[in-house]
């Protein structure tokens, strides 16, 4: 009787956590992203602090401590992401900031958003370090698990500052990348010609991308513009979260490939969240679209410049990732069929997403059982072992030859 194949090393690539730092942060804010704490304004000190950070989760008809979501300490404890971990048998986490980043620094403190960044990201890769000598065993352990991080971008500064920043990071032994929201630099957007200097930044130092939405769609597309019904009131985080943060991503990507990013930057190297939203699906029509389009045309009437000198397939194939966290085995085989089974990492989201009602957080998570089922499912083997390869290479060794992952 042949033995069971080994289990193959789980990489999780899509897991956040907020700094001590950047906890003070927000709790030193009473407007959106921001934390509140009942026992300092309600006089209820049983009452859980809460995370505030979509604008849908600060209705005025819900007093500030039941607004958001409880803040409790898997959001922030190094302790409780090894706990997870271990449940989950994943050996390595690349934890990275979650939104909405520092998107939020205008004004005043957008003067200081590069020590902010630069204090975070050196928080975060000496909290890796802490973790990784935690107990020098082998990988696979509990005790032998280890973290990476992607850094995060002071992306309301000047310029300079954010380039500075990129060329910054590259000396942290532990950081395998950035993070970035949709947003771009001072909300402008991807496509906005200042970001072209920070593309170049990130082309010339080779440094991966970790593209992450956060605005979603407008409430109107969600909720229609009528009176009587407050955004999210109806159906909680289900439109914004399910459809709005994927649509978000496709809408991204599409803007920058069609603004010719890719033809400048043709080394550009991004990982898009949530399978890049519904781009697998989509990446056939918006090809067609780009054929069929007349201001692309010059020989027509009206045609004024070309499209994209290459096509999005080619893109998708060559510049972008895509992580594996979409919970089903159809949407993981359109991203595999779009990027390559060689080109999808696994994820869990984790904070996000945690059991309701499993109050000793003892047990496994059902969202990341969803991601490991999906991909089993999609790949199980078909007699000649290739699909178990792809499933061993989305579970972790794609994450480990794509971020340089240190094994030993």
């Amino acid at each position: 009787m042949s033995s069971p194949p080994p289990t193959p090393l789980l990489v999780d690539i899509h897991t956040h956590i907020y700094p001590p730092s950047y906890i003070s942060l927000l709790s030193a804010r009473s407007t959106v992203p921001y934390i509140h704490r009942p026992a300092d304004n309600d006089n209820d000190e049983t009452a859980d602090a809460r995370l505030i950070i979509l604008p849908s989760d600060d209705e005025p008809s819900k007093p500030r401590h039941q607004r958001g979501r409880p803040l409790d300490r898997s959001y922030s404890s190094l302790a409780a992401k090894r706990a997870f971990m271990a449940r989950h048998g994943i050996a390595i986490s690349v934890i990275s900031l979650a939104n909405p980043w520092l998107d939020f620094l205008v004004d005043d403190l957008a003067t200081s958003a590069p020590r902010i960044a630069a204090d975070l990201n050196d928080e975060l890769d000496r909290e890796c370090a802490a973790f990784n000598d935690h107990d020098r065993t082998l990988v696979g352990s509990p005790s032998g698990q280890k973290l990476y991080a992607f850094a995060t971008l002071p992306v309301t500064a000047a310029v300079p500052a954010v380039v500075a920043e990129i060329h910054r990071v590259r000396a942290l032994r532990h950081v395998r990348g950035v993070i970035l929201s949709t947003a771009g630099l001072r909300g402008a957007g991807l496509a906005d010609a200042r970001m072209d200097a920070v593309w170049d930044a990130l082309s010339e130092t080779q440094t991966l991308v970790f593209l992450h939405p956060h605005y979603g769609l407008p409430d109107a597309a969600y909720y229609g513009t009528g009176t009587g019904t407050a955004a999210g009131s109806d159906s909680g985080h289900v439109l914004p979260l399910a459809l709005g943060f994927p649509l978000e991503t496709t809408i991204a990507l599409t803007r920058l490939y069609l603004a010719g990013t890719f033809d400048r930057f043709p080394e550009l190297r991004l990982l898009l969240a949530h399978a890049g939203g519904a781009l697998p699906f989509l990446a056939g029509r918006v090809d067609s679209c780009v054929r069929h389009e007349r201001a692309f045309a010059p020989c027509t009437p009206g045609g004024q410049r070309s499209g994209p000198a290459r096509s999005i397939w080619d893109v998708l194939r060559s510049n972008v990732y895509l992580d594996a966290v979409v919970y089903a085995t159809p949407a993981l085989k359109a991203a595999v069929d779009a990027a390559g089974g060689d080109r999808v990492l696994f994820g869990t989201d984790h904070p996000f997403f945690p059991p309701i009602g499993d109050d000793d957080g003892q047990g496994k998570w059902e969202s990341v059982q969803m991601n490991v089922r999906a991909i089993e499912r999609a790949f199980g083997d078909g007699g000649d072992g290739h699909g178990l390869a792809t499933a061993s290479a989305i579970l972790g060794g794609n994450a480990v030859r794509i971020l340089g992952l240190d094994l030993d």
